[in-house]
C-alpha cells in the first residue's frame, strides 16, 4: 500500500507525518556530518605525529648538546612542541564538544519526532514541558543553557547565539590549557 505524502496527498495525508520525515532528515544530516568530522581526527593525528617528530629532534639535540647553537635549537624545538601541543588540545576539545552537541541535536530531533507523531503527546502541554526540561537537563555548559532559555523566551536565533557567544568569550578567558 502506498502511503499518502506531500507529492501524492489523499485523505490519509498528514502534516504531522511530513514533519516527522523532515525531523528525521535533519537527524540524518547531523549524523552524516558527524561521520564527516573525521577530518578533525585526521588533524589531531597529524598534530601528534608532528609533536612526536619534534620530540625526537629535541632528543637528538640533547644528545649533541655541546654548543650554544645547539642549545638555541633545543629551545626552539621546545617552543615549537609546546605550540603544537596547545593546538592539539584545542582541536580535541572542539571535536569533543562538537560531538556532544551533535549527539544532543540528533537525540532531540528523534525525541521530537516521537512526540509529534503521537497525538496523545502532541496536544499535551505537560509532554512538551517535560521534553523541554529533558533537553535543558542534558546541557553541561552554561552558554548552552542561556541559548536554550533565550529561544524559549521567544528571542530571535541571532540574539540567542549572540548571548551564547558573549558568555563563551567570558568562559574562554577562564580556560586553562595543560
Amino acid at each position: 500500500m502506498v502511503r499518502s505524502d506531500s507529492k501524492n496527498p489523499d485523505l490519509d495525508w498528514s502534516q504531522v507525518r511530513e514533519t516527522v520525515k523532515l525531523l528525521n532528515l535533519s537527524a540524518a544530516q547531523v549524523d552524516a556530518l558527524m561521520q564527516e568530522s573525521e577530518l578533525s581526527v585526521n588533524t589531531l593525528t597529524e598534530s601528534f605525529t608532528n609533536i612526536a617528530e619534534s620530540m625526537q629532534l629535541i632528543h637528538d639535540h640533547l644528545l649533541a648538546l655541546d654548543t650554544s647553537d645547539t642549545k638555541d635549537e633545543v629551545l626552539d624545538c621546545c617552543a615549537d612542541t609546546h605550540a603544537k601541543f596547545q593546538k592539539a588540545i584545542i582541536a580535541f576539545q572542539f571535536y569533543d564538544r562538537m560531538q556532544q552537541c551533535l549527539q544532543h541535536v540528533t537525540s532531540n530531533l528523534r525525541n521530537l519526532s516521537a512526540l509529534v507523531e503521537n497525538p496523545d503527546r502532541l496536544y499535551n502541554p505537560k509532554e512538551w514541558l517535560d521534553f523541554q526540561s529533558q533537553i535543558r537537563s542534558r546541557y553541561t555548559m552554561e552558554s548552552e543553557k542561556l541559548m536554550f532559555d533565550a529561544i524559549l523566551q521567544g528571542k530571535s536565533i541571532e540574539d540567542a547565539i549572540a548571548m551564547r557567544d558573549a558568555h563563551e568569550t567570558i568562559e574562554s578567558n577562564d580556560i586553562e590549557l595543560f
